[in-house]
């Protein structure tokens, strides 16, 4: 595995997931609200992660406190912090049994990525779905 690596984001994305989305906001301002109305919209099964609001709804995508409350695991774990933040939502993925961990355009966190390709996840890192779905050209 390798991080970024094209085929491994067309394989991940080319298919309908479990999307876990790790600071998702319900401000429509917020980048984190748009790719997970994105997401549900692509027909992912998306859990937003997000203590402030759990038990509410996000574009009809439940709301949980934590990512262990994800119930069956995510498959991917998308990531809404800031680069310094992500390496304890990496380290979460991983014990979560995620297997891919998805880092958000500007958040870059080098050992966190090194961590969670060690233990055998998919690692995209500085990228948006919402951008590269259509770029691969997988809309649906």
């Amino acid at each position: 595995m390798a991080i970024n690596d094209e085929s491994e984001i067309r394989e991940l994305l080319g298919q309908k997931r479990r999307i876990a989305v790790i600071g998702a906001s319900p401000n429509p301002a917020r980048a984190s609200n748009g790719v997970l109305a994105f997401l549900v919209g692509q027909g992912h099964d998306v859990i937003a992660v997000n203590p402030g609001h759990a038990g509410t709804t996000i574009h009809g995508a439940p709301v949980v406190a934590t990512l262990a409350d994800v119930e069956p695991p995510a498959e991917i774990v998308d990531i809404f912090r800031n680069s310094d933040d992500a390496g304890a939502a990496v380290d979460e993925a991983i014990v979560h049994g995620a297997k891919a961990v998805w880092m958000q355009l500007g958040v870059i966190n080098d050992a966190a990525a090194q961590r969670a390709d060690a233990a055998g996840l998919v690692v995209v890192m500085d990228r948006c779905p919402k951008i590269e779905i259509p770029r691969l050209g997988l809309l649906k």
